[in-house]
C-alpha cells in the first residue's frame, strides 16, 4: 500500500459548489472530496475476490496516459467527436419529447463516466431553450445511489423532471443498482436511464446501440474533471456526507476536462450508423446475455462480474484491474487500437473473436476467491 496522497482538497470558496474542474455552471458535483489512501492495483484485486473489501473502499492511483495513448485518444477524438455531437442532440430531442422534461429537466449524471456526458447534454438543451440543472452523484454496484445527494436534488427540485445519465451501458450492472437503489430511496424518482450508446440494450433511451469510442472514455479522471471514481467507507463518509472522491490536482497540469468538451461543440455534427429503439435495445438485451452466457462457459467463469464487455468498460478494465485476457472483434478495427497498445504494455493476450453487439470484452484475471 503506497502512502497518502499529496494533499486533501482545499475548497475554493470563491466557488458556489465542488465542481472539479469543470466550470461551475456546467454541473454541482455531489460528492465529497476527501484525502484518501491509495492501494497497488494487484494489491486491490486480491482484496476485492477474496471479499476482504468491496471494491468502492479503495482506489488505485492513476497513471497519466503515454505519449503513445495520448495519440490514440487524440484520434479517437478526431474521428469520433461529430458523431458523439450527433448523438448528444439525439438524446436532448429525447427528452424533450417526453411531457416531464419538455421545459426543465433535472440530469442527475452518474460520477464519473456520465459527467462530462452530462455537461454536454446541459448545455444542448440550454441551446434549444430548456431550463437544465446538471448534478453528478455516486451510484456504486452492491452499495446503491447516494441516498443524501438525491435527497439534496429532492429538496430542490422534487422528482418529477430528473433523469439519470450515463456515458454507455456495459452489461446492465448499473442498470440493475439503479432500478433497485432509487426505489428503496422512497423519494419517488423514476430510474429513466439516458445513455450514449446502448450495446447492452438497457437504458430507457439512447442515442445508439453501437459499441464506439465515446473518446472520455479512454481516459481517466484527467478527462472527468480530476475527481476521482467514487469511495464510500465508512471512515470518509458519515451519515450525512455525500459518497466520497479524490481530487486529483496533482494532475491538473494534465488536465483535458475543457479541451475535451470544446472539442465535441466544436465538431460538424454527425449522425450516428445505428438507430436505437425499444424494440432494437430489447434485441441488443439479448444478444448481450447470449455472449455472457458463452464466455462464463468458455472462460470458466462463475461470477459474471469477472467480465467486462464494451469498449469503454474493458479499457477501464485494463486500466484499473488485473486483466487476463482481452477478445477483440476486429484486430484492425480503429476503434481498438488503444486496447492494443494497452493489452501490449500489459503482456495481457488479446484475441479476435465474435463479440456480437461489442467491440472489445476484458477478462478481470481469478486471483483469489470469486467476489467482485
Amino acid at each position: 500500500m503506497t502512502g497518502l496522497t499529496k494533499a486533501a482538497f482545499a475548497p475554493d470558496t470563491s466557488q458556489p459548489h465542488f465542481s472539479g474542474s469543470f466550470d461551475p455552471h456546467d454541473v454541482h458535483i455531489l460528492l465529497k472530496p476527501s484525502a484518501i489512501q491509495h492501494v497497488d492495483v494487484a494489491e486491490k484485486e486480491r482484496m476485492i475476490q477474496s471479499g476482504t473489501k468491496h471494491y468502492s473502499e479503495m482506489l488505485s492511483p492513476e497513471k497519466v496516459p503515454d505519449a503513445r495513448y495520448r495519440m490514440l485518444y487524440h484520434a479517437a477524438l478526431e474521428r469520433n467527436a461529430g458523431r458523439l455531437r450527433g448523438d448528444i442532440e439525439t438524446l436532448a430531442r429525447g427528452i424533450t419529447a417526453r411531457p416531464e422534461t419538455q421545459r426543465s429537466c433535472v440530469i442527475i449524471s452518474l460520477a464519473r463516466a456520465g459527467t462530462p456526458i452530462g455537461v454536454l447534454l446541459k448545455r444542448a438543451l440550454e441551446r434549444i431553450s430548456i431550463v437544465a440543472h446538471h448534478y453528478s452523484i455516486s451510484i456504486i454496484r452492491g452499495r446503491g445511489i447516494d441516498r443524501n445527494a438525491l435527497q439534496y436534488i429532492f429538496d430542490r427540485h422534487g422528482a418529477e423532471q430528473a433523469i439519470f445519465l450515463d456515458g454507455w451501458t456495459g452489461k446492465g450492472a448499473i442498470r440493475q443498482e439503479l432500478d433497485k437503489s432509487v426505489e428503496e430511496t422512497g423519494l419517488g424518482f423514476q430510474p429513466f436511464l439516458a445513455v450514449v450508446a446502448d450495446p447492452a440494450g438497457q437504458a430507457s433511451l439512447a442515442a445508439t446501440t453501437e459499441d464506439y469510442v465515446i473518446p472520455s472514455g479512454l481516459l481517466n479522471g484527467i478527462v472527468s474533471g480530476l475527481i476521482s471514481r467514487s469511495v464510500l467507507t465508512r471512515e470518509l463518509v458519515g451519515p450525512d456526507d455525500f459518497h466520497a472522491c479524490l481530487f486529483q490536482q496533482e494532475h491538473r497540469q494534465y488536465d483535458i476536462t475543457n479541451a475535451f468538451l470544446t472539442a465535441i461543440e466544436a465538431a460538424p455534427v454527425e449522425s450516428s450508423l445505428s438507430q436505437w429503439s425499444l424494440a432494437i435495445a430489447s434485441d441488443a438485451k439479448a444478444r448481450c446475455q447470449s455472449l455472457l452466457d458463452d464466455l462464463t462457459r468458455e472462460c470458466g467463469i462463475s461470477d459474471v462480474n469477472r467480465i467486462k464487455p464494451g469498449i469503454a468498460e474493458a479499457t477501464r478494465a485494463i486500466l484499473r484491474r488485473v486483466p487476463d485476457k482481452v477478445f477483440v472483434r476486429d484486430m484492425a478495427d480503429p476503434e481498438i487500437q488503444h486496447m492494443r497498445h494497452l493489452a501490449s504494455q500489459s503482456g495481457v493476450d488479446i484475441v479476435e473473436r465474435d463479440l456480437l453487439n461489442y467491440r472489445a470484452v476484458t477478462i478481470i484475471k481469478k486471483l483469489g476467491g470469486d467476489q467482485e
